[in-house]
């Protein structure tokens, strides 16, 4: 069976350095709040082009540091708007729901799968605070057109970075595009850690400093609670493991862009659907590469069949999902149709030469 993602492969290319820090970690005797954290947090910050990078304990509380945040600072509060694509992960509205805020869905675009700059205007309101864009399967989504929306309605830009570290437009990284953004590094991640992991990136001193509050329980000095804030820290283990990793994705995120190329200049069957590589390749890192077919479950089961393991990114989009009953009546009928159609295929850095051939033949024979 080809896997979908080789982990295990993945990491042990950097067994040496990794077991080295995870030992020299351990034998510190420090474990949260430390110098390793400190050392990754300077390099991510240096690495994207931010004044300031957080680590916290995941992608999710990333996000929801942010906004918990900006509401703490009065520039939003419960109640609120926020822009968000309707085809996304459902972590991205959780976000907004978890702090009162209400998710405006905005349909994608067909050939990007990233949400659609074109409608966001229109569905910004006198409550529209932010627009959260979500970086979708490791391409970036911005222009000029949608800084000058958040201009002109004094919208704070998010990005949802989850997926696409090391993406640039006009040589700008992900992650720095902004007003905030979140930063997953779940083991699957491009940049993946070796459980739960995550940051936030701004260049906005208040806003840096009331998360780093906010994520260790509201507090800036000991035993003085200055907010209701959150335990969502990351620590020394994933910090030492995610600054040897750190070094190494250009190169990681360089053999994904190969890979996706082969893809799409050698997979020709007319009854898939591939994903548009852009004129500027540095704008995808190919966090996952999706396919669309209408045979869709067909494809994955006879794929299956050619020992191809494949993963659905995603089945039901959040606005038809049971914890939010209340949007279940909204109809987005272009993300539907992608959530029916797509499929990922395996994509990593570790993936060998005859893998990736016989993916590509197995796709062309279906």
């Amino acid at each position: 069976m080809i896997k979908f993602l080789d982990l295990q492969k993945i990491n042990l290319k950097y067994q040496q350095e990794i077991e080295e820090v995870l030992l020299d970690t351990f034998r510190s005797g420090w474990y949260l709040l430390g110098e390793k954290t400190k050392t990754f947090e300077t390099n991510l910050a240096h690495y994207i082009g931010s004044k300031y990078a957080i680590g916290v304990a995941n992608g999710l509380d990333a996000l929801r540091l942010i906004f918990r945040a900006y509401i703490e600072l009065g520039v939003m509060k419960p109640g609120d708007e926020v822009i968000v694509p309707a085809n996304t992960y459902i972590a991205s509205v959780l976000a907004l729901s978890d702090n009162g805020l209400i998710p405006v869905f905005v349909e994608p675009d067909t050939m990007t799968y990233n949400i659609d700059i074109t409608k966001i205007e229109e569905k910004i309101t006198s409550r529209t605070k932010a627009i959260l864009i979500v970086h979708l399967q490791g391409r970036i989504v911005f222009s000029d057109e949608l800084k000058n929306i958040a201009q002109k309605h004094n919208l704070k830009i998010v990005e949802d970075n989850a997926q696409a570290i090391g993406a640039e437009w006009n040589n700008i990284k992900s992650g720095n595009l902004g007003d905030a953004a979140g930063f997953s590094f779940y083991p699957g991640k491009n940049l993946g850690a070796l459980g739960d992991a995550g940051a936030v990136t701004t260049n906005d001193k208040d806003l840096f400093e009331t998360i780093r509050a906010l994520a260790n329980y509201g507090s800036n000095q000991k035993y003085v609670n200055i907010y209701k804030g959150l335990n969502s820290r990351l620590d020394e283990l994933q910090s030492a493991v995610l600054d040897v990793k750190l070094k190494y994705i250009g190169h990681e995120n360089d053999t994904r862009r190969l890979i996706a190329k082969r893809f799409i200049s050698e997979i020709n069957n007319p009854k898939i659907i591939l994903p548009e590589n852009p004129v500027n390749e540095q704008e995808h890192v190919w966090h996952v590469f999706v396919l669309r077919a209408q045979k869709r479950d067909e494809l994955q089961a006879y794929l299956t069949e050619k020992g191809i393991h494949t993963i659905i990114h995603y089945p039901i989009p959040p606005h038809k999902q049971e914890a939010y009953k209340e949007y279940n009546h909204l109809s987005f009928p272009i993300t539907e149709k992608m959530h029916e159609e797509v499929l990922s295929l395996p994509i990593s850095s570790v993936l060998e030469e005859e893998e990736i051939q016989a993916i590509i033949e197995a796709v062309n024979e279906f």
